[in-house]
C-alpha cells in the first residue's frame, strides 16, 4: 500500500535534509519511524541504552537507510553521557521522544522504576531543550493508558484522564510538563496518545503473543481474561504517519492527539481473527483473570488528527495479514539461528 507521506509534499519538504533525534531508538515503533524518515531524506540519530541497530529486526527495518543518513549511539537518557551527546550534536530540527518503559503491568510491580524511566527522563530532556533554547519540534509518545476505564466511547482527547497504573500516571504527568514547557518557555511540542500499536517486527504484546501461541500449540489458544476485554488496535505504519503529519503540520503548542484506528475488537474476536489468518482450527480458552492496571475497553476517536490531514488506512485484517507474513519469516529466521548455534 502506498504511504500517505509519498503523496504529501508538505511532509516531504518538512523532513528533506532535516536533522532528527529518535530516543528509544532500539524500539519497535522507532525502527519503523527511522526507516520512514530516511526515505524522506532526513538525517537520523537513534539513541537507546541498548544497541539500536544490532538486532535482526533493526537490520531488516533499516537495511534501506544509507549510512550517511542513519547513526546510532548507546546512551541512557538523563545521564551526563546523554547531556554531552546532546551538546555535541548542537541542534536538531525534530526530536521524537519514544524512550520509555512501556508496560502497565510492569509499572504496578516497579512504580519507582517507571517514574525514573518515563517521567524523570522526560523532564530531564525538557530541561536540556529549555536551557539550550532549542527550536526543535518535540513529538512525545504518550499512551491511551492516561484514560483508564473511560466513561464513554469513543474516547476523545478532552475526556477525563484517570489512569489505572503508574505507567498511565507517568505518561499523563509527562504530557502536562510538556504542555507547561510549551506555554512558559516556547517549546514546540506535541503529545501523541498511542492506543494499542501492533505490526511486523513487534516481538511482544497481544498480537504477537497470539501468533506465537498458535505456532507453539496450533490446537489451543489460551487468552488472558474472559474474552470481553477490548482494544483499539492501530497498525504501526499508520502510527508512523501520524507522528510525521503531526510534526510537520501540528501547532506544536503542547496539544495532545489520539493515535487510534477508531475500531474496537475484543480479545475473543482478535483470537478468532488471528486463528483464521494462520489457518488453524484451534480451541480458544480463557483464563478469566486480568493483569492489574489493565482497562476493560478502549476505543479512540482520531477526529483531532483528521484536522491535520491524517487518517488510519489499515484495517485490522490487512494489518494482521502483514504481521502474519513477517511472523512466518521471523519463525524461520529464529529456527536458522538455533540451528547455527
Amino acid at each position: 500500500m502506498p504511504t500517505l507521506i509519498e503523496g504529501d509534499p508538505e511532509v516531504r519538504r518538512a523532513f528533506a535534509g532535516a536533522r532528527v533525534l529518535v530516543t528509544g531508538g532500539a524500539g519497535f515503533i522507532a525502527g519503523h519511524l527511522a526507516a520512514a524518515l530516511c526515505d524522506l531524506g532526513a538525517e537520523v540519530l537513534l539513541v537507546d541504552e541498548r544497541p539500536a541497530v544490532s538486532s535482526t529486526r533493526a537490520r531488516q527495518l533499516l537495511a534501506r537507510c544509507p549510512t550517511r543518513q542513519l547513526r546510532s549511539r548507546e546512551c541512557r537518557l538523563g545521564t551526563p553521557a546523554f547531556h554531552k551527546l546532546y551538546a555535541d550534536e548542537a541542534s536538531f530540527d525534530y526530536i521524537f521522544h519514544l524512550a520509555a518503559r512501556a508496560y502497565a503491568a510492569g509499572s504496578v510491580a516497579a512504580p519507582y522504576q517507571d517514574f525514573s524511566d518515563n517521567l524523570a527522563a522526560t523532564l530531564d530532556l525538557l530541561e536540556l531543550l529549555r536551557e539550550s533554547r532549542a527550536t526543535a519540534r518535540l513529538l512525545f509518545a504518550s499512551s491511551a493508558a492516561v484514560y483508564g476505564n473511560p466513561a464513554k466511547l469513543p474516547i476523545e482527547e478532552s475526556d477525563m484522564t484517570v489512569p489505572l497504573s503508574p505507567y498511565g500516571v507517568s505518561k499523563l504527568a509527562a504530557e502536562r510538563y510538556i504542555a507547561v514547557y510549551a506555554r512558559l518557555y516556547g517549546l514546540r511540542a506535541t503529545s501523541m496518545r498511542l492506543f494499542s500499536v501492533y505490526g511486523p517486527h513487534q516481538a511482544k504484546q497481544v498480537v504477537f503473543d497470539f501468533f506465537q501461541k498458535l505456532h507453539d500449540s496450533p490446537r489451543e489458544l489460551v487468552v488472558l481474561g474472559d474474552g470481553s476485554q477490548a482494544r483499539d488496535l492501530v497498525y504501526v505504519a499508520d502510527v508512523v504517519e501520524a507522528f510525521l503529519v503531526a510534526a510537520a503540520r501540528g501547532p506544536g503548542d503542547g496539544s495532545v492527539y489520539n493515535v487510534a484506528s477508531g475500531a474496537c475488537v475484543s480479545t475473543a474476536e482478535l483470537a478468532r481473527m488471528v486463528s483464521e489468518v494462520q489457518a488453524t482450527d484451534s480451541v480458544i480458552t480463557f483464563t478469566g483473570s486480568l493483569r492489574p492496571g489493565d482497562p476493560e475497553r478502549w476505543l479512540g476517536s482520531w477526529a483531532r488528527l483528521a484536522d491535520l490531514g491524517w487518517q488510519p488506512r489499515y484495517s485490522l485484517r490487512a494489518g494482521l495479514h502483514a504481521t502474519a507474513e513477517w511472523f512466518s519469516n521471523y519463525v524461520s529466521a529464529s529456527a536458522r539461528e538455533v540451528g547455527a548455534a
